[in-house]
């Protein structure tokens, strides 16, 4: 029992240093002054927006969209999943008035969601990059043009990330948390991946690509779920590097209700859990720079998962006074240590940011007993679910983020 534990810390303390360099790494990232050159010329782009009844955002999405600065050719595709609401009316009406915006109607066709309507845009578009934004996301004026330039200025590099603000931050505790965790996987995490190991990860939405790569790549895989997670490997595994571009700000809606939420969630996990097994079976998923995606994500998905419960199961049954086998290092110091690290990153993240503020603080403060703990309720129905539709054969289906009455507030976090 004692060497067990031995080894299981050993296991802790390289993973909580891991994510302290990473975090450290960020920081010096994003002190850096962004040197992005302008181009002679600049290559067509092709903006995609899958919308499936979206009559509640789409409105101000196209307004921002209407108001892009990109000095090169640039066509705005609103790509229609068989919505039933006024999704339609509205696009067309801003069809009818830009002639860069195009509405277009995607045939029905399975499986479902995201990925498939992406490669249906990108079937009936014709550029040299391709940009993805979600139906409820607001860019700023520059955000494609800061995404290019980095693109085209970096060696061998398959596009461009940029940052994913929160615009309804202050609706309430759950909307501010949210944008907090987006401030540490945006500001600290992607910036000391890419810092250390050249390494970026595609956010689903304010993400840019060359077109030749995707299509040389066979396009999306129409049953990945976390669409943006699994391009991110196969894309690496090509020997491609996706730049991180802080300043291409995009403002997006986030799940208001905690119903709506756990949904949205156990999607995305569902998503991963399938790259999960993805990197399971397919050796080059650990070649060469993947390794690093690769590692990550069983980092996520299986080690932190593991050392989080034992972590708050040794914390509680110290407390209770329950009499646990003795070791040279201080086992309640897991639990210690696990928040010292998780609230270093929080508060890190707003000091960049500039969104540090008493309310901030306090929420940061507490994130570790809530937010981060959540994460294993819904982990553990996501494998459930995974498991059982795996058993039966089942395609498991996208289910959309439903949308709440927009804010055109743009908040601090």
């Amino acid at each position: 029992m004692k060497i067990l534990l031995l080894v299981v810390m050993s296991f802790f303390w390289i993973l909580l240093f891991y994510y302290s360099i990473l975090a450290v790494a960020g920081v010096y990232h994003r002190l850096q002054k962004s040197k992005i050159k302008q181009l002679e010329s600049y290559p067509s782009v092709a903006i995609l927006i899958p919308a499936h009844n979206e009559g509640l955002v789409i409105a101000d999405t196209l307004h921002a969209m209407s108001k892009i600065n990109y000095p090169g050719e640039l066509n705005i595709y609103v790509l229609d999943d068989a919505s039933s609401d006024n999704t339609e009316e509205i696009a067309s009406s801003y069809e009818n008035l830009y002639k860069r915006i195009h509405y277009v109607k995607v045939p029905p066709g399975s499986p479902k969601g995201k990925s498939r309507v992406l490669n249906y845009g990108l079937s009936i578009s014709q550029s040299d990059y391709f940009l993805v934004y979600d139906a409820d996301n607001q860019p700023e004026p520059q955000a494609v043009k800061l995404l290019v330039e980095k693109a085209e200025t970096t060696s061998n590099a398959a596009g461009a990330v940029g940052y994913v603000k929160t615009i309804n931050a202050n609706k309430n505790l759950l909307t501010r948390m949210i944008a907090i965790e987006f401030q540490v996987f945006q500001l600290l995490m992607q910036s000391g991946r890419w810092t250390l190991f050249r390494l970026g990860t595609l956010a689903g939405t304010n993400m840019l690509l060359k077109r030749s790569i995707l299509e040389e790549m066979g396009g999306y895989d129409p049953y990945a779920l976390a669409e943006d997670s699994e391009l991110t490997i196969r894309v690496t595994s090509k020997g491609f590097t996706l730049p991180v571009v802080h300043d291409a700000k995009t403002w997006e809606q986030e799940p208001e209700d905690i119903k709506v939420f756990i949904r949205q969630r156990t999607r995305w996990l569902i998503g991963n859990i399938y790259i999960l097994e993805k990197t399971f079976k397919d050796f080059s998923f650990w070649k060469g720079r993947t390794f690093f995606h690769s590692f990550q994500h069983v980092l996520t998905y299986l080690f932190f998962v593991f050392f989080l419960l034992f972590s708050n199961t040794w914390f509680v049954l110290s407390l209770i006074g329950f009499d646990l086998p003795k070791v040279d290092s201080p086992l309640l110091m897991f639990w210690f240590m696990s928040y010292v690290v998780y609230s270093f990153q929080i508060l890190s993240s707003m000091v960049l940011d500039k969104t540090t503020s008493p309310y901030n603080v306090i929420v940061g403060i507490i994130m570790y007993f809530t937010y981060a703990q959540l994460f294993l309720i819904l982990l553990t129905k996501s494998f459930y679910s995974y498991t059982i539709n795996r058993i039966k054969n089942n395609t498991i289906e996208w289910d959309k983020t439903r949308r709440f009455k927009d804010t055109k507030e743009k908040n601090a976090a």
